[in-house]
């Protein structure tokens, strides 16, 4: 029986080894029918008028990291993504992933002369003066730029943004500690329509140069000059005499920051809606409680409430309060 049985499948290996092979056939020629019609594809997409059409209506809709990848397919590729980049507006580098390397940011954006948003802060553990200076200089267009946390830049870099690009609305400094007074004033002189700057942990800077800035930038809505603890009244309280339009204020960890300024800050910008003093020891509820009452958020909770949560925390319940009386 055993015999009969190891007979008969010995003859049905050479159906099956046929079978297999005619069904290799046809998946080639299904793939090859796929890949032709991709390639057919591919030439109608690239029969399409590049810059009117392809980098204008198509690829400002897709991913840069996309894009990236793109231009590795063939020459025709690459030469259109050159194309779009040299006509790119928006820069947010931090879309192609964790870390760009330096030769690939020199040439992405060695021939644009049109950027008008560039963020480089996924470039913070190695771009200079070296690589961001000719960037800048042939960008004036320039309206939002963010460098928060390139510790390796220095001076040179924020006043070549001051000097070229005057129409800069919105600036991220933040933890770039080599900012220093002179170079926030040349940011001043040059750059008034500025509406935000994060200057949070620029640890360099003291009264003086948040003075200068605020007489000059008489349209901030958003500004911080957290984590500084040269900060003190006489910043806050000029920020809020000049600049009427405020919306956002981040005094956090502002330790010199008492309630006197807090009140400048409720009497002169009605159309503030949030403030941050935590960890300002010295701004109590008697300055908080006007911003309160007309809807400002604060990130810092009411006496009575955080007196609540202490109270949850230590006997596991809180009694029941009308917080409304």
């Amino acid at each position: 029986m055993v015999a009969v049985t190891l007979k008969s499948e010995i003859r049905m290996r050479p159906m099956r080894t046929m079978a297999s092979q005619k069904g290799l056939l046809r998946s080639s020629a299904k793939n090859g029918q796929l890949l032709h019609y991709v390639v057919r594809k591919i030439c109608q997409l690239l029969d399409l008028p590049w810059e009117d059409v392809l980098v204008t209506h198509i690829f400002c809709h897709l991913p840069l990291r996309h894009l990236v990848r793109l231009q590795r397919v063939s020459k025709q590729f690459y030469a259109l993504i050159q194309v779009y980049l040299a006509n790119c507006r928006t820069f947010d580098l931090t879309q192609i992933g964790p870390s760009l390397p330096k030769e690939a940011f020199c040439n992405m954006l060695r021939d644009n002369k049109v950027i008008q948003n560039l963020s480089v802060q996924n470039c913070s553990d190695w771009v200079t003066d070296k690589e961001l200076l000719p960037v800048i200089g042939q960008n004036q267009h320039l309206q939002r730029m963010d460098m928060r946390g390139c510790v390796r830049l220095t001076r040179h870099s924020l006043v070549a943004v001051s000097l070229s690009c005057a129409r800069l609305q919105h600036l991220g400094l933040a933890h770039c500690e080599w900012v220093d007074s002179l170079s926030l004033r040349s940011l001043a002189d040059h750059c008034a329509g500025l509406r935000s700057v994060d200057l949070t942990a620029c640890r360099q800077l003291k009264d003086e140069a948040i003075c200068y800035l605020a007489r000059k930038c008489l349209k901030m809505r958003s500004l911080s000059v957290a984590v500084n603890a040269n900060i003190t009244d006489a910043s806050v309280e000029e920020v809020a005499k000049n600049c009427r339009e405020l919306e956002q204020l981040d005094l956090t960890g502002c330790l010199r920051v008492r309630n006197d300024s807090i009140r400048t800050v409720a009497e002169y910008c009605p159309k503030l809606h949030s403030l941050k003093v935590n960890h300002c020891h010295n701004v109590t509820e008697s300055s908080l409680d006007a911003l309160r009452k007309r809807g400002v958020d604060i990130d810092v909770d009411p006496p009575l409430h955080r007196a609540l949560v202490l109270l949850q925390d230590v006997v596991g319940f809180a009694p029941f309060i009308n917080l409304q009386i």
